[in-house]
């Protein structure tokens, strides 16, 4: 079976050229990715990076409440992963990855709300247009979750090392106004008109050398590709934290309405 006969059911994948159009499909969700979206979603790059039509890629959420907001938290509640996979990996660094590699800009249009590994998403766009009503944060240390790799390192190169570290110490949540100020997004707008601005950005950049583009993604990618190395580690260890009882109590209490009681769990020695 190709590609392109492949059905998809976390996410909705539409090319209408220049542009591929990547849509995270589980708005009863918040558009919080489990593994199957994450498995969709390279699909649907990876069929974006061969296809001729394709130039740039669009990376929104269904609805109007929200973008993506990171990892099913529930699902993690419920059956303590993200569900099961094509392959048996929760491959959220491989997204990562692949979103940065594709020799295409990514543009995330913001919908919504963008928190956690959602707002890691839209970070690693190659640029972001959000809609005014779009909210950015992170929320892992209220979870019991983490991102130590490009959702950290790499949020640091974009809105600078004091304000990533109050992001993610903190947990505040941002307007897009504030997210435009703080350079986190390229472009505000109004909600009606965040898709027809994304095509717009779409229908420019393929008025160009497309080599040129490929040659000059690459280039920036050089910078912090490093990071990449720390990402798979921050992986690796997030894997172990989750199946920790401080992860679990996170995890627990974001499911159940509830303050986490994260106490017993401190530790400096």
């Amino acid at each position: 079976m190709g590609l392109t006969e492949l059905e998809y059911v976390d996410i909705t994948y539409e090319v209408e050229p220049p542009a591929a159009i990547v849509t995270i499909n589980r708005p009863d969700r918040y558009n919080a990715f489990r593994s199957q979206t994450i498995d969709e979603l390279i699909r649907a790059f990876d069929l974006a990076w061969s296809d001729h039509r394709v130039r740039a890629v669009i990376l929104t959420g269904a609805g109007d409440k929200a973008f993506c907001t990171g990892g099913d938290l529930k699902q993690r509640a419920e059956t303590g992963d993200y569900g099961p996979s094509e392959l048996g990996r929760f491959r959220v660094g491989e997204l990562h990855k692949l979103m940065r590699d594709i020799p295409k800009p990514v543009i995330a249009a913001v919908n919504g709300v963008a928190v956690g590994g959602g707002n890691v998403l839209q970070v690693l766009c190659d640029v972001s247009i959000a809609s005014e009503t779009a909210r950015f944060g992170q929320a892992g240390p209220k979870a019991g979750s983490f991102d130590a790799g490009f959702g950290s390192a790499y949020l640091a190169r974009v809105v600078g090392e004091k304000k990533a570290r109050e992001i993610w110490f903190w947990c505040r949540m941002y307007s897009a106004q504030e997210a435009l100020d703080m350079k986190l997004v390229n472009k505000v707008v109004p909600a009606e008109q965040l898709m027809t601005e994304a095509r717009q950005w779409a229908d420019e950049v393929a008025a160009l050398s497309p080599t040129a583009i490929r040659f000059l993604k690459q280039s920036f990618n050089a910078d912090t590709d490093h990071q990449a190395g720390f990402s798979n580690m921050a992986m690796t260890a997030l894997e172990m934290f989750s199946d920790s009882a401080e992860g679990r109590e996170g995890a627990n209490a974001f499911t159940e309405k509830r303050p986490a009681d994260f106490a017993p769990y401190v530790n400096w020695h």
